[in-house]
């Protein structure tokens, strides 16, 4: 009896640890799916092929090597958010399966929507690479697709579902454009004065 009592705490923390990793597979397996079966494929990779073909138009050097660099920062970026979801979020960036803890690591630090800054990335990329203009119009219409769906569905359920730790990561960290890492103590600092719209 005595044995089996104090093996009870290593059973209990085996259990966790099975029960963590299992959460941890899935979360993978479902953030995996999203990316190359659903939104980001869609939005960077179809929508994309289907309005040019990717033939391409005559374009300089320069051009065509920023078009790269976007590329490879704009996958970074997506692969990048899709792991932190997966492996610390515990969750998937799809809406029906978000994650269940808070993540505010890596390139969340520096802008609150690296996703979908590197799905624009992508379609931008591809115009320039390509030199086709109608691409640009995609990324603007990307874009304000997800800034509408931010303002109005994303952020809204990130508020009810971690109040303050969420208050307090806006008000350190813009929607759209990079910054500086701040720590916590400047979103106090910052209490009292009057809202100020972040981009």
């Amino acid at each position: 009896m005595y044995a089996g009592n104090a093996d009870a705490p290593a059973r209990e923390v085996f259990r966790q640890t099975l029960c963590v990793g299992r959460s941890r597979l899935r979360a993978s397996t479902g953030a995996l799916g999203f990316v190359f079966f659903g939104g980001p494929t869609i939005v960077a990779g179809l929508v994309p092929w289907l309005l040019t073909r990717w033939h391409a138009d005559s374009q300089p050097t320069a051009l065509q090597i920023l078009g790269g660099v976007l590329l490879v920062l704009g996958a970074a970026l997506v692969l990048e958010t899709t792991t932190r979801f997966a492996l610390q979020g515990r969750g998937t960036p799809a809406p029906w399966a978000p994650p269940e803890r808070f993540v505010v690591r890596g390139s969340y630090r520096v802008v609150r929507n690296p996703m979908y800054v590197g799905v624009i990335a992508l379609i931008a990329g591809q115009g320039l690479l390509l030199g086709r203009e109608l691409l640009f119009a995609w990324a603007a219409a990307a874009w304000l697709f997800f800034h509408l769906f931010v303002l109005f569905e994303e952020e809204p359920g990130l508020r009810r579902r971690f109040g303050g730790e969420y208050e307090d990561y806006c008000a350190r960290v813009a929607r759209w454009l990079p910054t500086a890492p701040r720590s916590p103590r400047y979103s106090r600092r910052r209490q009292g004065r009057p809202a100020r719209r972040s981009l």
